[in-house]
C-alpha cells in the first residue's frame, strides 16, 4: 500500500484541463494546495471540423469510397497528454517534485504513460483511473486518500 506523503505532487487531468495540487501534510489528513491549472480550449468535434468526409476512387468502375472525417476533438486530447507530459518533465527537471500521483480517466492515463519521460515515470507512486477535474479540492483529497489506502 502506497501512502500519501507530504510534498507529493497530485496531477488531476481529464484531457482538456489539469489541476496541479501539492499535499501539505500526510496520508492521515491530506491537505491539497492548488499550485497551478492549465486548460485547453477543445470544442466538440462538430465545431472544429468544417469539411464533409472525403471520397476517393475505388477499384471498381465509377465507384468512390467515403473516408472518415478526422476527429479533431480526439486529436486535441492526445496533444493535451503530450503537452502535460512535457510540463511534468520540466517540473521534474527543476526538482519541483520527488513523488507524483496521477489522477485521470483511463484513456488519458494511457496517453500520458506513452508520452512521459523516464525521469517523470520513475517518480509516479500511484495512478488513479478516475475523472475528478470538476470535483472540489476537499473531495479530491478524500478520494485520493481512499484510493491509495486500497492500493
Amino acid at each position: 500500500m502506497t501512502k500519501l506523503k507530504q510534498d507529493t505532487l497530485i496531477v488531476v487531468a481529464d484531457g482538456e484541463k489539469v489541476l496541479f495540487l501539492r499535499n501539505l501534510t500526510d496520508h492521515q489528513n491530506p491537505n491539497f494546495e492548488v499550485t497551478g491549472k492549465e486548460e485547453q480550449d477543445n470544442p466538440p468535434d462538430r465545431a472544429q471540423g468544417t469539411d464533409k468526409p472525403g471520397r476517393m476512387p475505388d477499384t471498381g468502375h465509377s465507384q468512390r469510397s467515403g473516408l472518415d472525417e478526422t476527429d479533431w476533438h480526439e486529436l486535441a486530447k492526445e496533444r493535451f497528454a503530450a503537452d502535460l507530459a512535457d510540463m511534468l518533465y520540466e517540473r521534474a527537471h527543476k526538482g519541483e517534485f520527488e513523488r507524483l500521483v496521477l489522477v485521470a480517466s483511463p484513456p488519458v492515463l494511457g496517453e500520458l504513460r506513452d508520452k512521459m519521460h523516464k525521469e517523470v515515470s520513475d517518480r509516479v507512486v500511484a495512478e488513479i483511473p478516475k475523472t475528478l477535474t470538476n470535483h472540489p479540492v476537499n473531495e479530491i483529497e478524500k478520494l485520493v486518500k481512499q484510493e491509495m489506502a486500497s492500493d
